[in-house]
């Protein structure tokens, strides 16, 4: 990772922590002794930071330059071969909220054959080309009643966060989406009618959900991923 790539990293997980309202411009400025104008050009791309500004945001918000290398660099206990590909699996929040999954987000890594990945085709918005591309979630019990029997509990989701479209994979297959529902993540077939994204399980016996797109959102801001691959335990 060159410093362009770490500085940029950085002001993704800035602006995470402010949108999770953990943080704000005034008080990074005030943690860093740095101008709230100068805190606000970087985070809005206007302006990059010294090194010795990287340094004070580093230490005030207690990150460390390991913090920000892709989750993918983790050290694992089976180590990929050539013809593995390995996805982070995450929290349902990181794979909702974080463009970069840091290493310390990543609860574990899934080992996917080679190939796979690079034949999956991608349909992003553009504020979602720079993020992270696959992510991997665990469901739980609790979430699966819906889409039983196609999900079972404690799968695992395979998400492309590159496919926020809501154009079909393949022709007459409705796509599998990872949608934000509130803070929550949720797997359901979805359509958009009448400013609404509907979502469909696939247990008949569920009914149907809506969730009002809002103000300065698109339909597409409300999908996490397209599920790409579905890994049931045995």
């Amino acid at each position: 990772m060159n410093f362009t790539q770490m500085h940029e990293r950085l002001r993704q997980e800035m602006l995470r922590r402010i949108q999770r309202g953990t943080l704000s411009v005034s008080l990074l400025g005030r943690q860093t002794g740095l101008a709230q104008s100068h805190m606000s050009h970087f985070l809005r791309s206007k302006r990059h930071l010294s090194l010795d500004a990287l340094d004070r945001v580093l230490a005030a918000q207690h990150v460390t330059a390991s913090d920000l290398l892709p989750a993918a660099n983790l050290a694992t206990t089976l180590e990929p071969d050539d013809e593995t590909s390995t996805v982070p699996i995450v929290s349902h929040a990181a794979a909702l909220f974080e463009p970069f999954i840091r290493t310390v987000a990543a609860q574990a890594m899934l080992h996917v054959p080679g190939g796979i990945l690079q034949s999956i085709r991608a349909r992003v918005s553009s504020p979602r080309r720079s993020w992270q591309r696959f992510v991997a979630v665990r469901i739980q019990a609790a979430d699966v009643l819906a889409m039983e029997p196609l999900i079972f509990p404690d799968a695992i989701a395979l998400l492309d966060r590159h496919y926020n479209s809501l154009a079909p994979y393949r022709p007459n297959r409705p796509n599998l989406y990872a949608v934000r529902h509130g803070a929550h993540l949720t797997l359901r077939y979805v359509e958009f009618l009448a400013d609404r994204l509907v979502l469909r399980p696939h247990n008949t016996a569920f009914p149907l959900e809506l969730i009002e797109v809002g103000p300065g959102e698109t339909p597409n801001d409300l999908l996490a991923g397209r599920v790409a691959l579905i890994l049931n335990e045995p």
